[in-house]
């Protein structure tokens, strides 16, 4: 416009829901929203609540990639995803597992096959599979909406306070680059302070000096003035 090439600057506009992913749902909201959704969605959402899987990993996910041995509750195997670094294992929760292995029982015990089949294109779920249930839940449950990829970025909101440091976080989450998993990562002062504290103890091999209370060390006076 400065060059005089258009009469004007256009005007682009977020995709439906795009500037609400920043959301973290709150623990109550969360099981109230699990409350209320429909027997596809609530297992799709425990995934995602529990795992921080894309929305879009989670719908192609085959049995193929489930290791039920793996770990302490069995693993998840992301086959492919948008960056090479999307390729990763992640572990299954208690209630993932819960929520896996009776949907494998209902489907027979398939070696091969999609977790969750639908009449589509790529013959799984996708977003508009699970769109009216969204907005379902989210009016039963009568919480402020938010859009389903706003339960990934719970997961790592999440992860990161839990005191997660930025490379396990990005691993986790299947980010490219770390500089995308810090905005989750936000260590306390005390926390700071207590890594610090440990490092330098671990290289000086400093060792705090003791320090007795009055009463021992008057009993020791007292024994060392007799020895006398």
């Amino acid at each position: 416009m400065e060059w005089g090439a258009i009469e004007g600057s256009p005007k682009v506009k977020f995709l439906s829901g795009e500037h609400r992913r920043e959301r973290v749902i709150t623990v109550k909201e969360q099981e109230l929203y699990l409350g209320a959704a429909a027997p596809l969605l609530h297992d799709v959402s425990v995934l995602l609540f529990d795992t921080g899987m894309r929305p879009e990993e989670c719908h192609c996910l085959r049995w193929e990639d489930i290791t039920w041995d793996g770990g302490r509750n069995g693993v998840l195997l992301i086959a492919k995803g948008k960056t090479k670094a999307a390729r990763r294992v992640l572990p299954m929760s208690p209630r993932v597992r819960t929520v896996l292995e009776k949907r494998w029982r209902v489907a027979a015990d398939p070696d091969e096959a999609w977790v969750w089949p639908a009449e589509t294109k790529d013959g799984h779920i996708n977003h508009d599979s699970l769109k009216l249930q969204h907005k379902k839940a989210l009016k039963l449950a009568k919480i402020r909406p938010f859009e389903v990829y706003c339960i990934r970025h719970t997961f790592l909101t999440r992860l990161g306070e839990s005191g997660c440091d930025v490379w396990t976080l990005a691993r986790i989450a299947g980010h490219a680059n770390i500089s995308i998993s810090q905005r989750y990562v936000h260590p306390s002062e005390d926390a700071v302070l207590n890594a610090l504290s440990r490092l330098s103890g671990h290289k000086s091999g400093h060792k705090p000096e003791k320090t007795i209370s009055a009463e021992s060390e008057e009993l020791l006076l007292t024994s060392t003035g007799s020895a006398g």
